[in-house]
């Protein structure tokens, strides 16, 4: 086991065009081409992401023009449309209920971007911003939520990464049934599950490149879709373990906060990295680690940094795995 000392950001960024956001974004970015496709790194791969693009998120062209006009590198404009990237693989576990949304990320720490983004690009957004501008989870003044975890079939097709897809369904949709709607319109690049919430309504699907749109029984998701689950990924991941542990605890955080839920594999990609409890109806967002949280909302964001050490060195975990990043 080892221990990671990760801090997280919390940043204003308004809408894009004062040069906070590409402060914060352009060391980072612009050390990110290794992210783009052999495809996407071709003249044509590049014009091939911008015409998917322009297809299914006209609303937000002139947002990803602002952004990568700010950039230095040429394929900031590809890599910012997020439709010609290297897929990547997490673990995770969420579940929406009683107009909550509560997600454990578990990813690699160093891998994880860490910044909390009040954006207004289209409309107010917070949320744990990816990929320059994409978003792991987040919610709209709408009161809309939105959290992906990886569906666990290691698959890959012509689409868009999942960050940017929850980036364009808070910039555009205002509940859960305008999101699925235009979730269903939308190519995914791999298979993702995603949980929305809103006052009224919330659902799990699986997306991916593969399937359509497929609503769960339950509005709750850790990394399979498809029954049975290999031993072998379950061995590595507790993927149906830990689906069954959150479907007993419902949103409850402290469970979130401890095993099986809470993970600790950081050196094989798969430690819990934060915990994020939404409640967008009242446009409240709270992230947790064991002892410490940060709570921010639309009437009271709270720009400024925070370090955490992660990792738990009594319960070593022998687990050996490294997502394949092809």
């Amino acid at each position: 086991m080892s221990h990671y000392v990760k801090t997280f950001h919390a940043v204003e960024i308004g809408d894009g065009g004062d040069g906070r956001w590409a402060e914060r974004v352009r060391p980072a970015m612009e050390d990110a081409e290794h992210w783009l496709t052999e495809e996407g790194r071709t003249p044509e791969g590049a014009a091939r992401a911008r015409r998917l693009f322009e297809e299914h998120m006209p609303e937000l062209i002139p947002t990803l023009d602002r952004l990568s006009a700010q950039l230095a590198s040429p394929r900031a404009g590809t890599l910012l449309t997020l439709a010609a990237v290297r897929p990547f693989f997490s673990g995770c576990t969420q579940i929406g209920t009683n107009g909550t949304l509560l997600r454990n990320y578990d990813f690699a720490p160093e891998h994880c971007e860490g910044t909390i983004v009040s954006s207004h690009f289209l409309r107010p957004v917070i949320g744990m911003q990816e990929a320059g501008w994409g978003l792991l989870d987040g919610m709209n003044d709408a009161g809309l939520a939105v959290s992906l975890t990886f569906g666990g079939r290691y698959v890959h097709g012509r689409g868009f990464a999942l960050p940017i897809v929850l980036r364009c369904l808070l910039e555009t949709c205002r509940t859960v049934d305008e999101a699925v709607a235009r979730l269903r319109t939308l190519p995914i690049a791999i298979p993702q599950n995603v949980t929305l919430v809103d006052p009224h309504r919330t659902v799990t699907v699986h997306v991916g490149p593969d399937i359509p749109l497929t609503e769960t029984p339950d509005s709750c998701a850790a990394n399979h879709q498809h029954l049975p689950v290999p031993d072998e990924q379950e061995r590595v991941t507790r993927t149906r373990t830990r689906l069954a542990a959150v479907q007993a605890a419902g949103a409850d955080v402290a469970a979130m906060l401890r095993p099986p839920l809470y993970q600790y594999a950081y050196d094989a990609w798969l430690g819990t990295v934060y915990t994020a409890q939404y409640l967008p109806g009242e446009g409240r967002v709270t992230y947790y680690w064991p002892g410490q949280d940060w709570a921010h909302s639309f009437a009271h964001f709270a720009p400024g940094t925070r370090t955490i050490t992660l990792g738990r060195p009594s319960e070593p975990d022998d687990r050996r795995h490294t997502p394949a990043l092809t």
